[in-house]
């Protein structure tokens, strides 16, 4: 992989890890349901009338817009509103890897090798170290939130590996034009109409104005040009040598997430993230070589 493309890597990894603080942000103005589907409703509408359609099977592009955008979204936006820290918010949403694994041998009768299982066993681990740790401090039901959104991610991602899309980037921004209506819905039963309209008549305040911010964040930089980069470091690179990179987003989120919004994580923490780390990079690892997947656009 030459440097340029390393660099490359590690910027994506940047992007994204930055994009929770983005959220952060957003959720500090709208409704979590309701900023969730604002979230796609921007990429939908510019996706319909310019990008080609991805030549894929509707059915596929509806699960990956249900697991991918609207499950993962949803339940990460609610805890995030409801108490899930930022950084551990970026950290948790990792457990898609090993949940992938665990779905693909279920559902597409995938191998998972004693490696991939030692490390589905070491972020299992973790996780449960910070959920209980979480527990203590009454926390829990926003870790368990973070924990369907990254389970709802791993259900996106079988779409995905049996659509086998020609150009990933379509077909991830395509997906946007899934969940807006089912976000709104929900948005409309669980925040109700005025709770959505006093967060858009509201925008002219400071929040109002970070928010914005916030969101052209998640649309433009972390959707747009993230995901265009990592495409087009997925072309030019094998899979194996790419995706790695992406371990580096939790702790991009911890970091910013501890000098930007002065979150502390306890030392237990800190060593238990450590553990999904290894446990996500072990479990991500094949024993042979694989025709390179596309891989999925994070937060």
């Amino acid at each position: 992989m030459p440097a340029r493309d390393r660099l490359l890597a590690v910027l994506v990894a940047v992007l994204w890890g930055l994009n929770f603080l983005a959220i952060h942000a957003t959720l500090g103005q709208f409704p979590p349901m309701f900023a969730g589907a604002l979230r796609f409703a921007v990429l939908a509408v510019p996706t319909i009338l310019f990008v080609p359609w991805p030549k894929v099977k509707v059915r596929h592009l509806l699960g990956y817009g249900l697991g991918f955008g609207t499950g993962q979204f949803a339940f990460l936006f609610i805890a995030m509103d409801t108490g899930m820290p930022t950084g551990l918010a970026s950290l948790v949403l990792q457990a898609s890897a090993p949940f992938t694994v665990l779905l693909g041998a279920v559902f597409l009768r995938e191998r998972v090798t004693p490696h991939q299982l030692a490390g589905i066993a070491l972020a299992v681990a973790g996780m449960a170290t910070i959920a209980w740790q979480r527990a203590g401090h009454a926390a829990l039901l926003p870790m368990v939130l973070t924990l369907l959104a990254a389970l709802s991610w791993a259900f996106g991602n079988l779409s995905t590996r049996k659509a086998e899309p020609d150009n990933p980037l379509h077909f991830t921004l395509w997906m946007s034009v899934v969940p807006p209506l089912p976000m709104f819905a929900l948005s409309l039963v669980m925040e109700g109409p005025a709770a959505q309209w006093r967060s858009l008549t509201t925008l002219g305040t400071p929040t109002g104005l970070t928010a914005l911010g916030g969101l052209a964040y998640v649309v433009l930089i972390g959707t747009v040009v993230g995901s265009g980069l990592w495409t087009t470091l997925m072309r030019r690179n094998p899979a194996g040598v790419v995706s790695p990179f992406s371990l580096l987003v939790p702790v991009v989120g911890l970091t910013a997430s501890f000098v930007l919004l002065g979150e502390r994580p306890t030392g237990l923490e800190i060593g238990a993230a450590l553990v999904v780390i290894a446990g996500v990079l072990l479990g991500s690892l094949r024993r042979t070589a694989r025709k390179p997947e596309p891989e999925l656009v994070t937060v």
